[in-house]
């Protein structure tokens, strides 16, 4: 099998994926649709029996997001700056499961170097990778050997690539030291405003920060914002994704938490769905955004540059580097590498 033969694979799947935006998107004619549009469709619509998390809505945008980029041109552009493996390895695949399908790209550069893979899923996301194989293999059969799932010990592999908290990572670390490896730990994302953005932009923003009900690395979880900042611009943009407080397990933690703000006396801002707190940490509790003053960009910048092992990316209409623009975050492209750490370059020089 060649890497022609593998886009070629993954371009009619990423046709077939495109059909599934919205409930009511036209069926197309992809030749995949016979055996698998009902299935695949029904998965979509029961996955938050598995996973509360994975609304129809939410895992309805991840795998279009990721059709986006499964097609001929991009995937032959993106893979001709890149070696394939005449003599394949076997990566040994750990994935992370807080939102829907978020170790595809690491399995798509395991396929598009040439490799094996052995995967082992996340209990939390295990449905969808499993389907997409069985259609990758009724597309061409040799699809079987390249790819094994498991779920007890992972062994007889030459290469790791693993994703999980700072805990599980220090474990990564240490078990698959004598491998070569990506060891992925926690990461979060971050918005730096200026008090010149449009309410457009802070619409967009709040993309950043419910999308997958903010569970993802490149969710926003914190906004550094100039000092004396009117945070009623950023309620008020807010407002239309107050839908998020419909999910049980949402609401729950906006009530846990604002429960802990009244307990213990603090200075506390919400709007019903979110609570904003000023905290110095990165990372902030699902249903809360962090926040931080600053008085120059240019302090602020040296600050973050301080802090870039673990920031994932960077929302900004400002000049700052590596930044997205707003309702961009969640939206990255098939060389948007996770932690900055080149996944196709790591596999092909195996």
């Amino acid at each position: 099998m060649n890497r022609q033969n593998t886009l070629q694979a993954l371009s009619c799947l990423g046709k077939f994926m495109k059909q599934f935006q919205f409930a009511d998107s036209p069926r197309g004619d992809s030749e995949l649709n016979d055996l698998f549009y009902d299935v695949f469709n029904a998965l979509i619509s029961s996955a938050k029996i598995h996973n509360g998390w994975f609304d129809e809505q939410n895992v309805r945008r991840s795998i279009f997001a990721l059709s986006t980029w499964l097609n001929d041109e991009v995937l032959s552009t993106w893979a001709s700056k890149y070696a394939w493996n005449d003599e394949p390895k076997k990566i040994a695949m750990i994935m992370a499961g807080n939102i829907p399908l978020v170790g595809f790209h690491d399995y798509v550069c395991g396929l598009m170097s040439g490799n094996h893979l052995l995967v082992k899923l996340s209990s939390d996301d295990k449905q969808f990778l499993p389907l997409i194989t069985q259609m990758l293999t009724h597309i061409n059969s040799d699809f079987e050997k390249r790819i094994e799932f498991t779920e007890g010990t992972l062994e007889g592999f030459d290469a790791v690539i693993a994703t999980g908290s700072d805990n599980s990572g220090r474990y990564f670390d240490h078990y698959f030291a004598k491998y070569p490896h990506i060891i992925r730990k926690n990461r979060n994302s971050v918005a730096v405003l200026t008090g010149e953005e449009s309410k457009e932009d802070l619409v967009a923003l709040g993309d950043d920060v419910f999308a997958y009900y903010g569970l993802g690395c490149r969710n926003v979880s914190k906004v550094y914002v100039p000092e004396g900042y009117d945070f009623d611009l950023l309620f008020d943009a807010f407002y239309e994704y107050k839908y998020v407080v419909d999910n049980k397990k949402y609401a729950n933690n906006f009530d846990y938490h604002r429960a802990l703000f009244l307990m213990g006396g603090h200075e506390m801002l919400e709007n019903g769905f979110l609570l904003l707190k000023e905290d110095e940490a990165l990372s902030s509790p699902i249903s809360m955004l962090h926040y931080e003053t600053y008085e120059s960009l240019g302090t602020l910048n040296k600050h973050l540059n301080f802090q870039s092992e673990s920031i994932q990316c960077i929302v900004s209409k400002s000049n700052l580097p590596n930044s997205f623009d707003f309702g961009q975050a969640q939206c990255p492209g098939v060389e948007d590498y996770a932690d900055g750490v080149d996944t196709m370059a790591f596999l092909g020089g195996l």
